[in-house]
Formats: structure tokens, sequence, C-alpha cells
């Protein structure tokens, strides 16, 4: 199968890898939720091609995950997350409560606190009917009824 055809499996776990699957447009977002936003400052961070993080930067403009917006009287251009562009957060910080699990021996490089508190945020499962917490053990997976 082409990976433009992923779009068309009926998967709503397949069909966003048209846009995510690639390690380019996940690291591009991680660091726009860290502050990056100009697309030299998206190079220097990634050492990327500047073809590559065009073509990258655009599928996320496409997708509405990212929105361009002049700056400095239209001298730059800038990348702004969107409303859907932050919805991906618990994505990334699933990866990284995965990654901290199971890829970093000497432990979490990085922390992300809460700035209220200062409780270290994480992703959990739920079920939106009883309020448990669920794993994959607790799931069944079930053909969704049509609209």
């Amino acid at each position: 199968m082409r990976y433009e055809e992923l779009a068309d499996v009926p998967c709503s776990i397949t069909r966003p890898l048209v846009i995510f699957g690639d390690r380019w447009t996940l690291l591009i977002l991680k660091y726009c939720f860290a502050g990056v936003r100009r697309f030299n400052a998206f190079q220097s961070a990634l050492g990327i091609s500047r073809s590559r993080l065009r073509d990258r930067l655009d599928r996320l403009v496409e997708h509405e995950i990212l929105a361009k917006r002049p700056v400095d009287d239209g001298a730059y251009e800038e990348y702004r997350l969107t409303e859907k562009g932050h919805a991906v957060y618990p994505i990334l910080m699933a990866i990284r409560d995965w990654g901290d699990t199971y890829m970093a021996p000497g432990g979490p490089p990085v922390e992300y606190r809460h700035h209220n508190c200062s409780g270290e945020a994480h992703v959990h499962l739920t079920c939106d009917e009883c309020g448990a917490d669920v794993t994959a053990r607790d799931i069944d997976p079930q053909a969704a009824s049509p609209a």
C-alpha cells in the first residue's frame, strides 16, 4: 500500500500516519510546543534539509495543525499551532512517558511540570463511562455503528 493511500483506510490510528508517520513531523511539533515558530529556527534546531522541512511544514499547514502567519510587517512568517495542533500534545506526552520508562536508563532527561503546582504531567487512559483507568488489556475494539 502506498503511503498516501493510508488516508483512505477506515482506521483512526492508520489515517493520522499520513501526517505523523515520520520522525521529522513529530520533532517539528515538539519544537512548536517549545516555542519555535520560524523556519530558520526549526532548521537550526533539527539540522534538517530546507526542502524536507518545507515539505513537513507545508503538510502541517495543509492539515490545519499549524497556521502560517506574517510577522514584523510581513518581513517574516512564523508557524503557529492551531487548536487542532494543540490537540497533538497528549500524543507527544504519551511518547515521552513511554520513552522515559523504556529508553531513559539514567532517568528522564526533562521533567514536564505543571506550572500551578509543580506536579509532573502524564497521560492516562480512562473510561468515559465509569472513569476507571484502562490499559490495552481492558479494551475490546469494536466496529463503530454507521452514522
